[in-house]
């Protein structure tokens, strides 16, 4: 009966592992230690909490939300490409069907930087042609839990 009781522990310890839920990553120096340490890391970024640039100047972004997971990456310690700040950068490719656009590449390029900021860029390429369609950059925040960032982090 004991051990009985002892290997229904372990089974819960173990299956709370593999089951477990993803865990939030708060700030760049936790997304970099995870990183290094081979751990996956996905992005789920919230357009609508994000400040959105373009050429007509800063503008509220819609509700909309996006993901992606940061492999491939890049890290730059400052100062390694005249760089100010140290970063971590990561782009994904995917061909999509846009309702005004139609058939195009969504080019999305981030960069999470060692202040917990982050810089986002999208473009919008023309499946045939590669003609940008459109193009947006985003400023936002690594979400701590607490401050409320456009951008969350989970391993």
């Amino acid at each position: 009966m004991i051990r009985l009781k002892i290997t229904i522990c372990i089974l819960l310890i173990f299956s709370s592992h593999a089951f477990g839920q993803k865990k939030r990553i708060d700030s760049f120096t936790e997304l970099y230690n995870n990183l290094i340490q081979g751990e996956n890391v996905s992005v789920i970024i919230e357009y609508g909490k994000a400040i959105l640039i373009s050429d007509s100047g800063i503008t509220k972004s819609i509700d909309a939300i996006g993901g992606m997971s940061l492999l491939p990456f890049e890290f730059f310690p400052k100062g390694s490409i005249r760089n100010e700040k140290a970063f971590i950068s990561s782009s994904t490719t995917t061909l999509i069907s846009h309702y005004r656009y139609g058939t195009v590449y969504n080019y999305v390029k981030i960069r999470l930087y060692e202040d917990d900021t982050v810089e986002i860029i999208v473009n919008y390429f023309d499946s045939v042609t590669f003609a940008i369609k459109m193009k947006e950059m985003f400023r936002a925040q690594i979400n701590s839990t607490n401050n409320g960032g456009a951008v969350s982090l989970f391993k």
